[in-house]
């Protein structure tokens, strides 16, 4: 079972995104029979098998086990993963793509960016995936706190230097082994935070 994994077909997005069937993949993080998931949900086995055999038809469940009843054969599903994200590859020419986004300080280029990222790494993960390897990424995810506008502005212009400076010194665009890499730096204001709730 993969952590994440990345839907990509317009077909598989549609049944992933049904509300009966999302909540099947959440109930699927470990095995369970159509049985078992028709009295957790409150709905006929008949309806489960019914929505099972669609989310099997995208490989989005898969048989973890199955064990004999009598004559019959019971299956255990499992969901092909832990959570999921839809790419905008799913959306086709609609999908967002900061090549159509001008306005480089707009959040429309930040969201288009971060939708470029999921389609890319998508794409990496399954591609090293399916060759038995592991993708190697780097992401640092961090907060910061300005006292004013004008620090914020200092931040920006040390980091852009900063990093002008090190992919200045670490670009080879001649090196025969070498393989061209994705850097990308972003910030916004971070989501306020529930009154009376502390983050743990």
């Amino acid at each position: 079972m993969l952590d994440i994994e990345v839907i990509d077909r317009p077909s598989a997005a549609a049944a992933a995104l049904e509300p009966v069937r999302s909540q099947l993949l959440s109930e699927l993080r470990e095995p369970a029979s159509a049985a078992t998931l028709a009295t957790r949900l409150g709905l006929k086995r008949q309806k489960i098998n019914y929505h099972l055999h669609a989310l099997e038809e995208h490989g989005l469940v898969q048989v973890a086990d199955t064990r004999k009843w009598g004559g019959l054969t019971e299956r255990l599903m499992v969901a092909s993963a832990t959570s999921y994200v839809v790419s905008t590859t799913a959306l086709g020419p609609v999908g967002a793509d900061p090549n159509r986004t001008p306005d480089r300080l707009s959040a429309s280029y930040l969201i288009a960016l971060g939708a470029r990222l999921v389609r890319e790494i998508g794409a990496l993960q399954r591609a090293a995936t399916d060759a038995g390897k592991r993708l190697a990424t780097l992401a640092i995810d961090t907060e910061i706190r300005f006292r004013s506008a004008a620090d914020r502005a200092s931040f920006t212009r040390e980091l852009t230097e900063a990093i002008t400076t090190l992919a200045a010194r670490y670009h080879d665009e001649t090196a025969p082994q070498g393989r061209s890499h994705r850097l990308v730096v972003t910030a916004h204001p971070s989501p306020a935070k529930p009154q009376g709730k502390e983050v743990q």
